[in-house]
Formats: structure tokens, sequence, C-alpha cells
């Protein structure tokens, strides 16, 4: 249902997942994923030592009706969950003022709302003097969010999608990938990206590699791009053609981010799913860098260094990218579902 709320959870907030599982049914928890949304309750689905489990935890504050409420509640259940657990919760999750605006997709707002965002952004980030990687984090919850019946990555992680539909968003991303690394090639030798960029995260020999195993040696020519991914990669040529190394940053975070954390989930489930041991999810085998989660910190490390090089407006206009690189994450899994109802 919200497809864009559990990327961001399985993305930026995996340690969350596993205090919930742990805290509300599932003490000896060592995987938790976010898998879906409804008004009463989140889904995740939860490993331990007995397998994998369905787990169902109930909002705090009650059902829910706007798409704006889900970070409240999910904050609240993090909240108790440490609290149950006699974890210290981060001060990150502290409702910001911001929170209260309703939720929209970034590609759909006008430029008056941009720049209340980009405002907004400044400020809060200047008043709290918070790290720029958490900035990020909490400026993008609003655009967590799918369009209503946008089900198609949920269905994946749930283990309700199909092998077809796993080689139709692995084709994406190739052309995203194809799009991302040339941009990052494109800006590496600017000092401010030095921090980002290793040659063991480009994916495009593991894609080539997946798809030629997936559909065959042909594979490109039997691939095609729906029309959200033909912008999204416009858009990430466009920024590197400007040489703007904060907006390459923007997406380089929301996508190589994503792969290290819920995508890893998305492999094992893919694998188990429909046998693919190595071949066919080497995407997302990240083995060359080493612990992931040191990774990851090490990255946002490098967000902090890069925040506090930008100034108020160049900080709020990266924040803006980022929006804008979930907004066109979120049309691309509407395409595919909506060229699976075309095909059916």
């Amino acid at each position: 249902m919200i497809s864009g709320v559990t990327g961001h959870m399985n993305g930026d907030h995996t340690d969350d997942n596993l205090l919930i599982a742990r805290a509300f049914g599932y003490p000896g928890a060592t995987a938790s994923a976010m898998v879906g949304v409804t008004e009463a309750a989140g889904l995740w689905r939860v490993t331990d030592a007995d397998g994998e489990h369905e787990l169902s935890v109930a909002w705090p504050g009650g059902p829910i009706s706007e798409r704006p409420e889900i970070r409240r509640e999910v904050v609240a259940l993090y909240t108790a969950a440490c609290a149950k657990l006699g974890v210290p919760a981060r001060g990150e999750h502290e409702e910001p003022a911001s929170s209260h605006h309703g939720a929209g997709d970034a590609a759909d707002e006008t430029h008056g709302d941009r720049a209340a965002h980009r405002e907004e952004a400044a400020e809060g980030a200047d008043a709290a003097d918070r790290p720029f990687s958490v900035v990020i984090r909490e400026s993008s919850w609003s655009d967590h969010s799918d369009s209503e019946g946008a089900t198609f990555m949920e269905d994946i992680m749930r283990g309700k999608g199909s092998l077809q539909d796993y080689i139709d968003l692995v084709a994406q991303h190739y052309f995203m990938y194809e799009a991302l690394e040339a941009a990052a090639d494109r800006v590496a030798g600017d000092p401010r990206f030095a921090g980002f960029h290793t040659p063991s995260l480009v994916r495009l020999p593991a894609l080539e590699a997946d798809l030629a195993h997936l559909i065959g040696a042909d594979w490109r020519d039997r691939i095609v791009a729906v029309p959200a991914t033909l912008e999204y990669a416009a858009r990430m040529r466009e920024v590197a053609a400007e040489g703007w190394v904060a907006g390459v940053v923007a997406h380089h975070y929301t996508r190589y981010l994503g792969d290290l954390s819920g995508g890893q989930y998305i492999a094992k489930r893919v694998a188990k799913q429909h046998g693919l041991p190595g071949a066919g999810i080497a995407f997302y085998d990240f083995a060359e860098l080493g612990d992931l989660a040191e990774f990851k910190n090490r990255y946002r490390a490098a967000l902090d260094v890069l925040g506090a090089q930008l100034d108020a407006d160049e900080r709020a206009r990266m924040l803006d990218e980022v929006r804008t690189a979930y907004a066109f994450n979120t049309a691309v899994f509407r395409d595919l579902g909506q060229a699976k109802l075309a095909a059916a």
C-alpha cells in the first residue's frame, strides 16, 4: 500500500525495524523489514531462529486516515519499543514542526511549495544544529509515499511478486545505474565527492550479469525503460551536466543507501522465492565493501562533512533533490505496476 514508506524504513531505519520486532513479539529477531501499512497497523516480516514471521503492530494512536500520520505513528512505535527494551531513543525522532504539513509528490510541487520547503529545511537544520545526514532523513519523510494502488514493490518484498516482476525491476535498475554511475564519473574529480563513491559500489557489471542470467544473452534487446525511469535517468544526467556535486550526491545517497539496507532484504526474499542462490541477485552483493554498517556510517559522516561545506540555500536545494529522487522512485514503481496490469 505504501511502498515508499517501507522503502524509507528499510533503507534508513533498519535498526528501528529490528527494535520494533524485538519489542512487539519476537525478542530473538535477527532481521526485520517493514513490508506494509494499513490504517490500523504497521506490518513487518521478521526472521528469528524459528524462521520467518509476519508481525502486525497496532498504531499507538489508533487507526490512521491520512498519509502524514504514518510518520507520527512509526515514530511513536519506535519510541515505545525503545522504552520497552530499555534503549535510549534518538533525539532525531522528535516530531519536527514540518511534519504537520500535508504530504505530496515532490515532482508535483509548485515553485512556491518548494521554496517553503527549502526555507523550513534550512531553518530547521540551523536551529537544531543537527548532523546533515539526519536532516536529510527527516526532511524527506513526507515524500516516502505512494499513490493509491502502487503496490508493485510491496508485492516483491512480501513474496507476492512474480519472477517477471523482479526481472522488470532489474531492467529499470540497469537504466537508472547507467545514468547514475555516469553522473558519478563526471564529478569524480571533485574533492567534495571523494567520500561517497568507491569502485566497490559500482553496480553496472553486476546488473549486466543478472540480466544475462535472468533473460539471456540478448537481454539488451529485450528490456525497456518505463516512462518514469527515462525521466529519472534524464534528471540524473542533467544534474551531472551542470556539475552540481550536491545534486549528484542526492541521487547517489537515495539509490545506494537503499541498496545497502532494504535491498539486502529484497535479495534474500527473491533468492528464496525464485531459487536464485547468487546469479540473478548479484546487484545486491556488496561483499567487497566489507562491513555494510560501518560503510553506511562512513557514508553518513561524509554527508555531514558535505553539509558543513554548503550554505543554507545549497543545503536546501540538495534536500529538494533528495525529495525529487524519492518521487522518481515512486513513479517508477507506479509505472511498473500499471504496465503489469496492462499486460494481464
